[in-house]
């Protein structure tokens, strides 16, 4: 089936692995602009081995098309300025300031030798405020938490501005109050919207891994579920029937049931395990 207006990026037949170690067998599914999309799934599944086959970092099979544009022909440069990948760990070894590495998001932007502008600068103080680490923007981010340099790494996204966001486990080293900070600021970036709310597109798209099933049923429209390597459902939590969901997610979690705590008409999506 052809891909309708809204559809921002497409995965066809997505085959990728580690040396002759397959991980992904054919993962295809598309995703629309204005919204997140949860990738699910048991550690070991293939979850970051997608992200990284989508950056090129590993080598894949298939068709990935952004915007209409197909990111297998483009330059590390111009990928860079189609994906911002935020991966579990920034592999950053060196001292900086929190500031200069959220100003690396605007490396694929500037020339060679190029220093960012006064302008660029107070975008990337204005991203750490957002992210609510304005007072760390001088401190050595090698002494940061893992959880505030997730936060300084989420604040190089926003001044990146690329169409595409890939993250993986963003919330993994936050504490509750920093995780849905954290959730609502991408929300923002790919939907203008909270959850519940209407779709206002940025003309962006999100996909992100997570290790909590609550988050990303209360803020992902979509959710990718992956089992060894193969993509065994595309759910709408908005929209499909909670019993389609259980047997879904059941697949990858164990036998589980959804229960609905919201008001108004608008679900609100809790996962429990079943006894």
């Amino acid at each position: 089936m052809p891909p309708d207006k809204t559809t921002f990026l497409v995965l066809d037949h997505i085959t990728a692995g580690y040396g002759r170690a397959e991980i992904l067998k054919g993962i295809s599914f598309t995703a629309n602009a204005g919204e997140l999309t949860g990738l699910l799934g048991a550690n070991g599944c293939g979850k970051t081995t997608l992200l990284k086959a989508m950056c090129r970092q590993i080598p894949c099979t298939g068709i990935i098309t952004c915007g209409g544009e197909d990111l297998t022909g483009l330059s590390g440069r111009e990928l860079a300025r189609k994906i911002s990948y935020v991966p579990q760990r920034t592999g950053i070894g060196i001292s900086l300031p929190a500031l200069e590495v959220v100003l690396m998001g605007f490396n694929p932007r500037l020339g060679l030798l190029e220093r960012p502008s006064k302008a660029q600068e107070r975008q990337a103080m204005e991203a750490l405020a957002a992210v609510g680490m304005a007072d760390a923007a001088h401190r050595d981010y090698q002494t940061l938490s893992e959880g505030q340099k997730q936060q300084c790494i989420l604040a190089r996204t926003i001044v990146e501005d690329a169409p595409l966001l890939l993250l993986d486990e963003p919330e993994s080293s936050l504490d509750f109050p920093h995780r849905r900070r954290m959730m609502n600021l991408l929300a923002d970036m790919v939907g203008g919207c909270k959850p519940g709310g209407d779709v206002v597109s940025s003309g962006k798209a999100g996909l992100v891994v997570l290790h909590d099933p609550a988050l990303a049923l209360e803020y992902c429209r979509q959710l990718v579920l992956i089992k060894d390597g193969v993509c065994v459902a595309v759910l709408r939590p908005g929209e499909d029937r909670i019993d389609r969901m259980e047997a879904a997610l059941s697949r990858i979690y164990g036998p589980v049931c959804l229960a609905d705590l919201g008001e108004g008409g608008r679900r609100r999506l809790v996962m429990l395990a079943k006894e």
